[in-house]
């Protein structure tokens, strides 16, 4: 389990003004600014937050030490952290998307499926995106109860009954 944890991205300017598009990931969507000091990936800058107004998916916000347009165009695509030990206590069966990728994935019988490699949301449910050991292939597996009975952080390894065919090849 990584010690940060990207809960929001920057998708470039909005105005003129050194406001920003925010993009946040956390299951209260304005929560975000309740944890900065929020960092870049590698942790080279460090940004309060302050939210200025919702907009189409996401937020305008200032974020510390960008006055200009070109600044903030220029921080385009930066993820933002934040440390986990800010972020709230997960309750049973939830878990934050960083810890899941990388995780082997098994069938009930213990046979590997493959890794997870991205964990995607669009709309419904969660998806697990798995790679397919030795391929270049990935599967689309729903990260439900029914599908996804088990997952052992400690172990590293989810156990999955995937619909009969997913799998195939």
């Amino acid at each position: 389990m990584t010690d940060q944890i990207c809960v929001g991205a920057i998708a470039g300017a909005f105005g003129v003004q050194g406001e920003v598009r925010l993009k946040s990931f956390t299951a209260d969507p304005q929560a975000i600014a309740d944890y900065a000091p929020l960092q870049t990936e590698d942790g080279g800058q460090s940004f309060e937050v302050q939210i200025t107004r919702s907009i189409p998916q996401g937020f305008a916000a200032r974020l510390s030490g960008v006055r200009s347009k070109e600044e903030a165009d220029a921080l385009k695509g930066t993820r933002l952290f934040a440390p986990r030990d800010r972020l709230p206590t997960l309750e049973e069966d939830e878990y934050y998307h960083a810890d899941l990728i990388g995780l082997g994935v098994f069938d009930t019988g213990g046979v590997q499926l493959g890794t997870v490699k991205a964990v995607l949301n669009h709309g419904a449910s969660d998806i697990l995106e798995v790679q397919v050991p030795g391929s270049s292939a990935s599967v689309l597996v729903p990260f439900t109860l029914a599908v996804v009975p088990t997952v052992d952080l400690t172990a590293g390894r989810i156990v999955a009954d995937p619909p009969e065919g997913l799998f195939d090849a």
